[in-house]
Order: structure tokens, then C-alpha cells, then sequence
């Protein structure tokens, strides 16, 4: 962002917000059982934040799944203040479209940015341990590059706070799909290295999975340079003093927001 004054992207904590109780106080997520009220209030206490129109905010409704929508101005505002409008069974989505800010919502899973500043587009994608074993960053990708011309050397990408391999425990039902995917990375030769393991098998014979780090290795075999992505060091688990955690707070918690999007030109 400092690079490119244009550029507004980021992650919320749980604070500053009006909700009560086990979402407080910034929930962002109309899905959870918070009233209503609160939520649209903290949408538009974020926008103020952000010092952009409600108008623009866009919200979409996940299912952890792989799908991108192309958003345009008829999109602009979707979903800011009802689930009925937002857009639906979408994961991710991307926008040429200055002026228009993308939000989705977090408690665990991983948000993953993506710049292009040749082609001025900008994406968000919501990856859990579903997504990711979808590559919906792969995916994401592909969308950018059918819609704008997006060339994946160009992107800058950022990967967000997220439960960490600290503590993100998984049984051998989700270790089989994450296994195909690195199979596929290192189909063809030229597998991505990282300085991480993906996963560590555990004394009860669990694993503790690292979702940041299969992304990022998943954004490098789609074209993206290492030095071109950024990764958060927080962990969403650990730190409950900052974020929600679906995991660490027994599913009933709130909803952090993350947002993408490029500011119309001022005049």
C-alpha cells in the first residue's frame, strides 16, 4: 500500500466493534446468531475506518468452496447489510472496478490478497482446509487472468492471519486431500520448497496442518515470485485477545473482515 497509494487492503481484529457477548465487539458476520443491528453497525463503523463509502462495500456469502465471481458495478454494495443480497456460494472474487471494495469474512481460515498493478485489478479468497485443497488460490488466479490479462509474475499477494500449524489439528480425512494437492505440486518438476512443513504427524496420531504455508507453495506453482507474497505470523488460535476463533471458542464467535480494493481517482 505504500508502494501503491491506490491500493487499500487488511484484516480486522475483533475490536472496536458494538456487538456483545461471545461477538464481542467487532463482528462482521451476519451468519453467526449476532443481531443484526450490531453487524451492519460494524460494517459501517469499518467503512468509516477505511474512509470509504458503505455504498462500496461488497460481501459475498462462502461455502467453502472454489468459486470466483468477476465483480462489476452491478455488484457494487451486495450483500453490505442483508445476507439475501450478498453474493452467493462465492469464495472468491475480483474487480477492476475502482471504487468498489471486496470483504469477506474469517474466524480460522485463511484470507489470501492478490494485486495485479499492471492490469489495476485486485482479488480476495476465502481458503479453509476445503478451498485450499481446492486451490482456490490457483483458481483466483485463473479467473484474474481470463478477466484482465492478469500475468501471475506480476501479482503481489499477502496471505493473512489464520489458525497456524501451532494449532490446527486435523485427522487422516483431511491429511488425504491435503497429500493429493502436494502430490500436484510437484507434478511436472520445479515443486515449490518451503521453509515450512505443510504438516507434522502428532503423538495421537493427528496432524497439525500449516494452511498459510500450503497457499503460499500453491500461489508459487501458479507463477507467483516468492518475494512477490507476504505472510501474517499471527495465529487467529493464539491470539483470541485480538481475533475470533472458531476453533479455540467452540464455534460460536464472530467474524473478522478482510478487504481488497483500489480507490477511485480523485478529481
Amino acid at each position: 500500500m505504500a508502494s501503491y497509494p491506490e491500493l487499500s487492503a487488511g484484516f480486522t481484529s475483533r475490536i472496536g466493534g458494538v456487538s456483545k457477548e461471545a461477538y464481542g465487539s467487532l463482528n462482521c458476520g451476519l451468519h453467526v446468531g449476532d443481531d443484526p443491528e450490531d453487524v451492519v453497525q460494524n460494517r459501517i463503523r469499518l467503512a468509516e475506518a477505511l474512509s470509504i463509502s458503505f455504498d462500496a462495500c461488497t460481501y459475498a456469502e462462502q461455502v467453502h468452496g472454489k468459486e470466483i465471481q468477476v465483480v462489476g458495478p452491478a455488484q457494487r454494495g451486495a450483500g453490505k447489510n442483508s445476507r439475501e443480497t450478498a453474493l452467493q456460494a462465492k469464495d472468491g472474487f475480483v474487480t477492476q472496478e475502482r471504487g468498489l471494495f471486496l470483504f469477506a469474512q474469517f474466524a480460522d481460515c485463511v484470507p489470501l490478497f492478490f494485486y495485479d498493478p499492471v492490469h489495476h485489478a485486485v482479488g480476495l479468497a476465502h481458503a479453509g482446509w476445503k478451498g485450499t485443497a481446492l486451490q482456490i488460490a490457483k483458481a483466483t488466479l485463473e479467473t484474474m487472468s481470463a478477466a484482465f490479462g492478469t500475468k501471475p509474475r506480476d501479482v503481489l499477494a499477502a496471505i493473512g492471519p489464520s489458525i497456524g500449524g501451532c494449532c490446527y489439528e486435523v485427522d487422516d480425512t483431511v491429511i488425504s486431500r491435503i497429500d493429493n494437492v502436494i502430490q500436484d505440486l510437484h507434478k511436472g518438476g520445479g515443486a515449490p520448497h518451503g521453509e515450512q512443513p505443510i504438516y507434522k504427524t502428532k503423538d495421537n496420531g493427528k496432524y497439525n496442518l500449516n494452511l498459510q504455508e500450503l497457499n503460499r507453495q500453491i500461489m508459487m506453482k501458479a507463477g507467483i515470485l516468492p518475494i512477490h507474497i507476504e505472510v501474517s505470523s499471527l495465529c487467529t488460535s493464539c491470539r483470541t485477545d485480538l481475533f475470533f476463533s472458531h476453533r479455540k471458542e467452540g464455534g460460536k464467535t464472530g467474524r473478522m473482515a478482510a478487504w481488497i480494493g483500489l480507490r477511485a481517482p480523485s478529481i
